[in-house]
């Protein structure tokens, strides 16, 4: 593994850091879960949360690649605050109205689960007509918090990574692969 230096204040020398996933992969596989998507949703409307900020460029992608008609919201949920691990407080932010909508979440990383978990459940408060999970990656961790992640574009080891809108430290997010930090 790379030494990287991991104070948020000065900048890792990403260019030597080991890519995990290529932005080509990750092209193909976003248009692959945009076609399944549209295909399980045809004539229907989906309304999309996207949970910034972490997914705002997956989302994005995402939309591109559906051929249903679809609405895009957003809420910020966080529970790293600069670290490389979870701190178990997931706070949310939004001012969402979703009661009797198709939604679907849609989500960066799947890791320990606190933070989609504490989304489903606010979400599934509205009353929306269905609510399914849609997750670019999905860590394998032991003791995670089990949901029914119904869309998932990889599954991946318990790696630290950033880009493609992943950060550490809001750093980062601009890196078109997926690469690790550890």
């Amino acid at each position: 593994m790379n030494d990287v230096n991991l104070n948020p204040e000065t900048q890792t020398d990403v260019s030597k850091l080991e890519v995990l996933i290529s932005r080509q992969q990750l092209q193909e596989r976003i248009r692959e879960l945009g076609q399944t998507i549209s295909a399980d949703y045809k004539n229907r409307e989906l309304d999309l949360v996207g949970v910034l900020k972490g997914g705002f460029i997956f989302l994005a992608d995402l939309v591109r690649e559906l051929e249903i008609p679809c609405r895009i919201h957003f809420l910020q949920a966080s529970s790293y605050q600069n670290r490389k691990t979870s701190s178990g407080v997931v706070r949310l932010s939004h001012d969402l109205q979703l009661s009797g909508k198709h939604v679907m979440v849609v989500e960066d990383i799947y890791d320990t689960g606190l933070t989609l978990q504490r989304v489903f459940e606010d979400l599934q408060s509205q009353s929306p007509a269905s609510l399914e999970i849609c997750t670019l990656l999905s860590k394998k961790i032991e003791g995670k918090v089990p949901l029914d992640v119904k869309y998932t574009g990889f599954e991946i080891e318990n790696r630290f990574v950033i880009g493609y809108g992943l950060d550490y430290a809001e750093r980062y997010r601009e890196i078109p692969d997926i690469v690790c930090m550890d």
